[in-house]
């Protein structure tokens, strides 16, 4: 019965956590892609740009993903390096995308006995 606080506890905070827009700091991200940026105007300047789009559209259609999904994508848009409201955005709306598939156009994966 112990064991099953930390799980409880843990999983109350995913959906805490799922409720709002994250805060994400874009400066290091941005600062990064602008120096190993292969295209020449691709600056700090526009990623910012992009991600506060981004920012914006996520806060607009927060209410439209699911508890799940948007648990899922905050934690795959904080993992290898500076969080991104773009990949934010983007996994959102894959996953959004994957469940609005007709049934007969999903991939079902049979599990082994």
């Amino acid at each position: 019965m112990i064991l099953h606080l930390p799980i409880a506890l843990l999983g109350s905070h995913l959906v805490l956590a799922a409720e709002a827009v994250p805060q994400f700091n874009v400066e290091p991200g941005c600062r990064a892609a602008g120096v190993a940026a292969i295209a020449p105007n691709r600056t700090p300047d526009s990623c910012k740009h992009d991600e506060n789009e981004a920012k914006a559209k996520v806060e607009q259609e927060w209410s439209q993903f699911s508890a799940t999904d948007k648990s899922h994508c905050v934690q795959l848009s904080r993992l290898g390096g500076a969080p991104s409201y773009v990949e934010l955005l983007t996994c959102l709306e894959m996953a959004k995308a994957a469940a609005d598939l007709p049934a007969g156009d999903k991939l079902e994966i049979k599990k082994k006995k």
